[in-house]
């Protein structure tokens, strides 16, 4: 074995962005020798190596198909990038039933500059789970988030099923448009429940745009979420609003206690895990969903999900 993994690792711990693209393609690989790499990798960015979490923001972006993200993306990067902030950003897309990889290539239509080496952009597959992140996706932006300052998931937009990513992300912005009935169907759904920030996209359009910001900031208010922020945005150029919701992303962070929220992200990741392995049969040897969470919260806050997996299978008969 090398210590390609722990030399990885330790480059990205020193804010070394030129070692990401390898520490992707380790973490992306299935090969078994790989995959003890990644395990040195993911160790040498661990909460207890990294003497805390790591410090970069992971934001996720989800929202409705054809609402802009891609486009809104753009405009972030720029704007971060302008602030001198490094920026990560993993497309997440549906996966091609024929090679498995990344069906639409998100980051074709995401604008940036190549030879910057302050931004990274990685297309990645959803594979099969519905929630739109894969495993190696949540390790991803774990592992970039140690040297990077801003890490940006984009996920897949499959409606309600779209909840693993405030799982992993330390502040989720949803996505909508004006006029497209997206704020109507939020309030139908369980979506509400999971942004952290609220962004009307094309507010260029105006009144219409005007209107889609108020329903949602009612139906916040209805929900008794009043503290989740609704920012409208034009990427359009010239962008208008992208610097309110980088001051919305910050402000997020800054009242969340982060370190609480990823562990217990990483445990609910776990227990997402356990069950895709193991389906219910496997709960219920455990004594049912309850009980496994609470082998789960009796663990080190800073173990990883794979830890924590393990710790559930130390439980079966």
């Amino acid at each position: 074995m090398t210590d390609a993994g722990r030399a990885l690792g330790a480059r990205l711990r020193e804010h070394d962005l030129s070692a990401a693209p390898a520490a992707l393609n380790l973490l992306e690989s299935t090969a078994p020798d790989d995959v003890r790499e990644a395990a040195e990798l993911l160790g040498e960015l661990s909460p207890a190596r990294l003497g805390g979490e790591a410090p970069g923001h992971i934001v996720g972006v989800t929202g409705p198909p054809g609402a802009g993200k891609s486009t809104l993306l753009s405009a972030l990067l720029r704007e971060l990038r302008t602030d001198g902030r490094s920026v990560a950003i993993l497309a997440v897309d549906p996966s091609s039933r024929r090679s498995g990889g990344a069906l639409l290539g998100d980051r074709a239509r995401i604008d940036f500059d190549p030879g910057d080496e302050g931004a990274l952009i990685r297309s990645t597959a959803a594979g099969e789970r519905l929630g739109g992140l894969a495993p190696r996706t949540r390790v991803a932006a774990q592992a970039l988030a140690a040297a990077f300052d801003v890490v940006v998931v984009e996920t897949v937009g499959v409606g309600q099923a779209e909840t693993d990513i405030a799982d992993v992300a330390d502040t989720v912005a949803v996505v909508v448009q004006p006029g497209g009935g997206d704020a109507l169907q939020f309030l139908k759904s369980g979506i509400m429940e999971i942004p952290d920030v609220l962004v009307v996209t094309k507010s260029d359009l105006g009144q219409i745009a005007l209107n889609a910001r108020r329903d949602l900031v009612a139906a916040l208010r209805s929900l008794g979420a009043s503290e989740t922020e609704v920012v409208a945005v034009s990427a359009a150029a010239p962008a208008a609003g992208v610097d309110d919701l980088v001051a919305a992303l910050e402000r997020h962070r800054a009242r969340t206690d982060v370190a609480a929220r990823r562990a217990a992200g990483r445990r609910a990741a776990a227990l997402s895990e356990f069950v895709l392995e193991y389906g219910e049969r496997g709960l219920r040897a455990l004594g049912g969903r309850r009980a496994a969470r609470e082998l789960l919260a009796g663990a080190d806050p800073a173990l990883g999900p794979a830890e924590l997996l393990a710790r559930l299978e130390e439980h079966l008969p």
